[in-house]
């Protein structure tokens, strides 16, 4: 049985947005790698950038595992809206929170989902990053 499929103006125009986009994805991080050449000389002629938040005991894969937190609940916690802000809470209490939602022992529609997409050492991770990025380093 052969179907034949039609496509209308709106269509074709949302493949070629979605071809545009999957080849940017594609494309940039390759770019990136090989436009890296020099960077030795050119780190040594620039002053050196210091991380934007200094999570005390944090690993970088706490950190990147806690961007998706920021889309809802703002950078590093601090929500300007009605979501909650966790900025400023221990990690202990960030993880409590996040096993909680992941358990179905603490209810919501949203965090639940989202919680129970991560293990439990990426939810210790997570909480350790968030945890210390709101209190001061020495």
């Amino acid at each position: 049985m052969l179907f034949i499929i039609t496509l209308n103006k709106e269509d074709n125009i949302m493949r070629a947005k979605l071809r545009l986009w999957l080849t940017f994805c594609v494309v940039t991080p390759v770019l990136l790698l090989f436009s890296n050449t020099g960077m030795a000389e050119q780190a040594a002629a620039t002053k050196v950038v210091k991380p934007v938040s200094k999570a005390v005991g944090a690993t970088p894969r706490g950190q990147v595992l806690s961007l998706s937190c920021s889309s809802c609940h703002g950078t590093d916690g601090k929500s300007v809206g009605i979501m909650p802000s966790f900025y400023g809470k221990t990690p202990q209490y960030i993880e409590t929170a996040l096993l909680e939602f992941k358990s179905g022992k603490r209810y919501s529609t949203v965090m639940g989902r989202h919680a129970k997409g991560y293990s439990d050492d990426e939810i210790h991770l997570i909480a350790q990053y968030c945890g210390t990025v709101g209190h001061k380093t020495k």
